[in-house]
């Protein structure tokens, strides 16, 4: 299930973002997840440009992880306004070890 939120801007668009399972080329889906951010009009409209583009399967299920400050910045100045990186894993053991965070890629990268 994808674990995700969203935030109502002041123009009343809304970014979403979602964690999904990495798709793999064979049409899987992988171990690994990805976090993906829409800009569009209402929810259902990003929801709509994420199953257009083969993720068939999305749903946003309440708002238990909205996008941070720093992601809504990230795709409102994209200009497809529909990004992606791989998802930060949960912390485990020693909290010493930073790892640069990844950058953000359109969405093209992912599904092809």
């Amino acid at each position: 299930m994808a674990a995700g939120g969203f935030v109502r801007m002041p123009g009343g668009s809304v970014v979403v973002a979602l964690s999904l399972p990495a798709p793999t080329p064979g049409g899987g889906r992988g171990e690994q997840r990805v976090r993906v951010l829409v800009h569009a009009k209402n929810r259902a409209r990003a929801l709509t440009r994420l199953r257009n583009l083969g993720l068939r399967a999305v749903y946003l299920r309440g708002n238990g992880a909205p996008p941070t400050p720093d992601e809504i910045t990230a795709v409102l100045h994209h200009p497809d306004g529909l990004i992606w990186r791989a998802a930060a894993p949960a912390p485990a053991g020693d909290l010493s070890v930073s790892r640069a965070p990844e950058l953000w890629r359109p969405i093209r990268a992912l599904l092809a």
